[in-house]
């Protein structure tokens, strides 16, 4: 009975310790909560004794009988127990959902976090990945804080477990679905088609428009019937676009897309909106040596050769009138619809001032104008905006001899001139300064003979000296009534600019002359 007895008991001890679970210092099993203290969760996982894991590894609620994994840190410590850690179990099976995501190649979910230096960070089940901000879409994001607190699927693109380093990538993502639809796109894709896409890339010839994942090359030159700088000028990244399909290259995986192929053509009824003597109104786009360039609508360009600028200038270069922008009114002269051409006249657009000139400026009649120019010959005048008139050198004064136009005016000054012929034929104006009014009518009161008068040297002669007395008039003092007795001397007395006391001898109104005498 006695042996019966031992028997059992070691039938019992052999049945207890096969039911003891046997585990290793690492691994993470399941167990069940039996007990909550201030301090610890006692957890029972099958072994010769409970296990402990510190409260304050559970972020939430916990409560008896709860089934929980945790990782094995110590079989049994000084006291007995076994020491355990559910935050090292989260993270182990959250880094192996992780491992087997990227040696997969699958898509995971994580949650986004807060924005870093160069990204943001993801929580995936606890395990904390770098987003870089290249990888968050195959488009440059500008506010990346509108995925703050969202869910998105990303992909594990680089793990480092020494280092608990992820890297993950929600582009990879986007551009393999792009390229999926890329390739039923090239399928049903034509040239002719009218599609729908978005521009992703602008450069200096033309934008780059996606369209279900396709590249399509929007040229410049494709764009605008118009002229156009840039293609900034016309699409922005982002943009949505209705474009034409003008080519496809499969091969090259490309297309050529059209924007103003689905535009009417603006050449099309030119002659019925703008038949020739028509009158209307462009922006001046470019300008050359020989004209303007104007826009008259999209597409429709014409130019105004410089000849047909004004009817009263000069014009040299079309800078001087005209600016880049400018909206002027404008007659159609001539139209060329096969080759795209339009010939403008700018002056055409308002009334020729020339053919009622005579009107307004009589022959003979004295107006006011302004110095334009000077030159060796004479002085333009201006009597009207564009209309110019030469006073001739000759025609200057009466009072003095004039070797340049400078000695009398300036320009800018005002002045008043006499008409003396207009030649309308060759838009001439003749005009006279010293008709205007006759300053040696009142000569011989304003001086007179016998009286002394002071005066400056002007110019030295052999056969004396010239000198101007006020208001600019010339006089003369011959060699005999001057205190010396040659031309040497008079070199040796007297200097340009040098002050004189003189006695007026005779004034000859109908010559123009003064003689004047230094000799008492």
């Amino acid at each position: 009975m006695k042996v019966a007895g031992k028997n059992k008991k070691g039938d019992m001890l052999k049945l207890y310790e096969s039911s003891i679970r046997s585990v290793s210092e690492g691994e993470i099993v399941s167990g069940k909560v039996i007990k909550i203290t201030d301090k610890d969760v006692i957890v029972d996982v099958g072994l010769k004794s409970e296990g402990v894991v510190p409260l304050g590894e559970f972020k939430g609620s916990i409560n008896v009988g709860d089934e929980i994994d945790v990782l094995v840190e110590t079989v049994e410590d000084e006291d007995g127990l076994a020491v355990f850690s559910k935050e090292k179990a989260d993270f182990t099976k959250a880094w192996n959902m992780v491992k087997k995501a990227y040696e997969d190649n699958e898509v995971i979910e994580g949650k986004v976090m807060k924005k870093v230096k160069g990204g943001m960070m993801v929580d995936l089940a606890g395990i904390n990945a770098f987003l870089p901000g290249s990888q968050i879409d195959p488009v440059p994001i500008k506010d990346m804080d509108v995925f703050l607190g969202e869910n998105i699927p990303v992909k594990v693109i680089k793990l480092n477990w020494n280092r608990k380093n992820v890297v993950v990538s929600r582009r990879a993502i986007i551009e393999e679905t792009r390229e999926e639809r890329k390739k039923k796109a090239f399928d049903e894709v034509e040239a002719g088609q009218i599609r729908e896409g978005i521009v992703k890339n602008i450069t200096e010839f033309g934008a780059f428009v996606d369209i279900d994942g396709i590249d399509g090359l929007l040229h410049v030159t494709d764009m605008s019937w118009g002229r156009i700088s840039h293609p900034s000028e016309v699409v922005t990244i982002g943009d949505t676009l209705t474009v034409k399909v003008l080519s496809v290259d499969k091969e090259a995986e490309r297309l050529t897309l059209g924007l103003k192929q689905i535009q009417p053509y603006p050449w099309d009824n030119v002659e019925e909106k703008y038949p020739v003597g028509s009158k209307t109104r462009g922006k001046i786009v470019s300008l050359t040596d020989y004209g303007a360039f104007i826009e008259i609508e999209k597409g429709v360009e014409g130019l105004a050769h410089i000849s047909e600028m004004s009817w009263t200038q000069h014009i040299k270069h079309p800078s001087q009138i005209l600016a880049i922008g400018d909206v002027v009114d404008v007659v159609v002269l001539n139209i060329d619809k096969e080759n795209e051409k339009l010939s403008l006249g700018l002056k055409q657009a308002g009334p020729d001032p020339w053919l009622n000139l005579e009107e307004r400026f009589p022959v003979r009649s004295v107006c006011s104008g302004k110095v334009k120019s000077l030159a060796n010959y004479g002085a333009f005048i201006e009597l009207e905006p564009g209309i110019y008139g030469l006073c001739h050198i000759s025609e200057l004064s009466l009072k003095r001899n004039v070797s340049h136009p400078s000695q009398l005016l300036k320009k800018g000054q005002n002045v008043e001139v006499r008409i003396l012929d207009i030649d309308k034929k060759n838009r001439r104006i003749s005009l006279s300064l010293q008709q205007s009014y006759d300053p040696w009518k009142d000569m011989k009161n304003k001086f007179d003979e016998g009286k002394f008068v002071r005066a400056v040297v002007k110019k030295l002669k052999d056969r004396g000296i010239e000198v101007e007395l006020k208001d600019g008039i010339d006089a003369f003092v011959p060699l005999s009534r001057l205190k010396v007795t040659s031309a040497e001397q008079l070199r040796d007395r007297y200097r340009v600019g040098d002050k004189v006391k003189m006695k007026v001898i005779e004034v000859i109104p109908e010559n123009r002359r003064i003689i004047l005498s230094e000799k008492i």
